[in-house]
């Protein structure tokens, strides 16, 4: 006989299909379960970092505590600026007559001595010019000569009653005359003696010199804006810096009293000190918009070390204090919180 008989499961389809959703419904309830849980997680993590960022706001900071001896000295007291190095002069060389330039006789970035020869323009039309002024001088220098001896002659010839007062009196007005011609002409010869010095252009102060502007070659104008070369003064050299309005009184007082107030130059960071001088001026008005007032130091620069237009940090000495009770730096702490622990 054929054996028939099947589980019960496979028999009932509805009992099947019953054991399904359960199994299902089951899953949905683990993954809820896991959802919450994932959420209270989260929701802990957060309370607990907003109490522990509340407890750090709350938290006491504690300060160790330095102790040293006071003793009594004297310490300066400084006004610290930043200032730009400044040129006592800065002479830009132009043309006063027109030529050629002929000769350049400096090299760029030299260092050159009051009156040292440095550019040269064509004399040649300059020194014709000149030699038909003296020329004209020398002529007309004769001829007063010449109405002088006259007048001597007819001033003799009067005091003989040998001619009439008239012809004296008229020789020597021609005298005067003759004078005031010779003088024009010296004024023609000094003139053109001036331009054919102004063909040589030397160095009006010591300084250095910047780069070469012209060449041999070209043909200058004096009536041009051409710059031929450009000289700085570099010793002594002074630092133009701001003080603050507030500060002016302190300082003016000092200068008021003749007192020589001593200015450190230092690097762009502070840390080097470059130079030291001293300070020279105040400025005449305080600059509304900024409320500073610039001042002038000036430095001996004996060993270069400020450039013209350099950015330097300054260190007025306005006063010192005489007995004061001083402490090391190291000794005081200083914290925002008035809750101090030792």
């Amino acid at each position: 006989m054929q054996n028939t008989s099947t589980s019960a499961d496979s028999q009932d389809p509805a009992t099947g299909s019953f054991w399904h959703r359960q199994r299902h419904g089951r899953i949905w309830l683990i993954g809820l379960i896991l959802i919450l849980i994932i959420l209270g997680i989260v929701i802990w993590r957060v309370i607990a970092a907003r109490r522990a960022a509340a407890a750090a706001a709350h938290r006491v900071t504690l300060i160790s505590i330095k102790t040293a001896t006071a003793t009594k000295g004297d310490i300066n007291v400084y006004l610290n600026a930043i200032g730009t190095v400044t040129p006592v002069y800065t002479d830009s060389l132009t043309t006063q007559v027109n030529g050629l330039v002929t000769e350049v006789q400096y090299t760029e970035g030299q260092r050159v001595r009051k009156g040292q020869p440095l550019i040269e323009i064509d004399p040649r039309p300059y020194q014709a010019t000149l030699l038909q002024a003296q020329g004209i001088l020398e002529r007309d220098q004769g001829l007063l000569a010449q109405a002088k001896m006259d007048l001597a002659r007819y001033q003799a010839a009067l005091a003989r009653n040998a001619i009439a007062q008239q012809i004296v009196d008229d020789q020597d007005k021609l005298v005067q005359q003759d004078e005031g011609t010779v003088k024009n002409d010296q004024g023609s010869v000094q003139f053109d003696e001036l331009q054919l010095e102004y063909c040589h252009i030397s160095a009006p102060i010591s300084g250095q010199v910047g780069l070469r502007l012209v060449d041999p070659g070209n043909v200058v104008q004096s009536s041009g804006a051409t710059t031929l070369a450009v000289i700085t003064q570099l010793q002594p050299i002074t630092v133009v810096f701001t003080l603050p309005e507030d500060s002016l009184a302190p300082v003016a007082a000092r200068l008021a009293q003749n007192a020589k107030l001593s200015v450190d130059a230092f690097d762009r960071a502070a840390q080097k000190k470059i130079a030291s001088g001293e300070l020279l001026a105040l400025d005449n008005q305080i600059d509304t918009t900024t409320g500073t007032l610039k001042a002038r130091a000036i430095f001996p620069n004996q060993d270069y070390a400020l450039f013209p237009n350099q950015f330097v940090n300054t260190r007025l000495l306005v006063n010192t204090e005489q007995g004061v009770t001083l402490v090391p730096s190291s000794t005081v702490q200083q914290n925002g919180s008035p809750r101090l622990s030792m």
